[in-house]
């Protein structure tokens, strides 16, 4: 179950940890990974989006498919500061994992409750996977590696699912289809290993219908970016000086990005497959982004009205998801019903109304999804006022 813990809007009750050592460019990246997420899931019109606001048909990248990956890297950082921080005020490893099996599993169930919201909730069609549950299943697999291994057991272990998950991809036969390259294409949209899997276990519970963007076998080089992520934040909270630490995400960063580019060649980017090269450039692209948001915010100092917006989300930043899947789903879904007979619904209702008069569709759709944005953040700076920060 949630619980609420109520401060001041700067000072959270139960930080995770001690306020001088909490990243605010860390909230603020999480802030703005939050909002990014929930304005390229609601657009006002699906058909008319601009490019960017809308993940890559198959191989290649938008700068929509950074934003899961993203996430998922800075539950690893954030899992880095929090763990040796209550460690070092006493709590046992145990206990820890205790702790992060409970939350694993409410994350996966709030998962599950938002697939079937608000009344869907058919076992026999019911989405299994999901973003949460990616989430979830990362996080604790994450903790056992970050609680009982060192860091070189972390990258042994992230190269191993970089390189076995290739292996997989490349050299096992797929089951009724044959060895990919030789074959059949090199992940071919419904022939690869990973669908295969995802209908042999899932079928009738998968997003796509023959697949899962967020599948079974996937869920290997995911893990991978979160262990990036716990990486990250042991480096984070090393003993270097903030400049050095700064310079050296910004370093491996650029190195990331060039060998997610490199590898493309031989194992194609691709967010729907979680690639090990998308994983590289993913991550890559994260340490930039977190690297030059630590110079700004904790280096230079350079703090004000503008970082308000980001905390807002990136403070409830779970609250801010579901609430924003919960809005969708009932906007998107439910109308009322119109004089021709046909039931038009409530985003259609603002959008045919209010927005699509003032723009071409592509702008419409995204002032549409700014509103929806703006909404959402209104909800959570409610919250955030009254110092109300939802926990898992």
């Amino acid at each position: 179950m949630a619980t609420v813990t109520s401060s001041t809007p700067s000072q959270p009750l139960t930080p995770i940890a001690p306020p001088s050592e909490r990243l605010l460019s860390l909230d603020i990246f999480r802030g703005a990974t939050i909002a990014a997420m929930i304005l390229v899931n609601d657009p006002g019109n699906e058909k008319a989006i601009y490019w960017p606001l809308d993940h890559a048909k198959w191989n290649g990248w938008t700068p929509t498919d950074l934003i899961f990956p993203f996430f998922l890297f800075i539950v690893g950082v954030a899992m880095a500061f929090s763990f040796r921080s209550r460690i070092a005020r006493g709590a046992s490893r145990a206990r820890l994992m205790g702790h992060v099996l409970w939350r694993g599993v409410v994350i996966f169930g709030i998962g599950l409750f938002l697939n079937g919201f608000p009344n869907r909730y058919f076992l026999h069609s019911l989405r299994i996977y999901g973003v949460l549950q990616r989430i979830a299943i990362c996080y604790v697999i994450s903790a056992v590696f970050a609680l009982w291994m060192g860091k070189r057991g972390q990258i042994v272990t992230v190269a191993a699912c970089l390189a076995g998950y290739w292996i997989l991809m490349r050299y096992v036969p797929v089951p009724g289809f044959g060895v990919p390259t030789h074959d059949i294409p090199l992940l071919d949209p419904d022939r690869n290993l990973v669908a295969w899997l995802d209908r042999k276990v899932l079928l009738g519970h998968l997003y796509e219908g023959t697949r899962d963007p967020e599948g079974i076998l996937s869920t290997i080089p995911a893990l991978a970016t979160s262990l990036l992520g716990v990486l990250t934040g042991e480096w984070l909270r090393s003993e270097h000086d903030q400049k050095t630490k700064a310079a050296g995400m910004l370093a491996w960063g650029v190195l990331g990005l060039a060998a997610g580019e490199a590898f493309h060649f031989w194992f194609p980017i691709n967010k729907k497959l979680w690639t090990s090269s998308f994983v590289l450039f993913t991550a890559g692209f994260a340490l930039v982004v977190l690297a030059l948001c630590y110079w700004v915010v904790d280096i230079q100092k350079r703090r004000g009205r503008w970082t308000m917006p980001f905390l807002v989300f990136g403070k409830n930043s779970i609250a801010a998801y579901v609430f924003a899947g919960m809005l969708a789903h009932i906007v998107f879904r439910f109308g009322l019903k119109q004089p021709d007979g046909h039931v038009e619904t409530y985003a259609d209702m603002v959008y045919n109304r209010i927005f699509a008069p003032l723009a071409s569709p592509e702008t419409a759709s995204l002032l549409f999804a700014l509103g929806f944005v703006f909404v959402c953040w209104l909800a959570m700076w409610v919250l955030y006022r009254r110092g109300i920060f939802l926990k898992v």
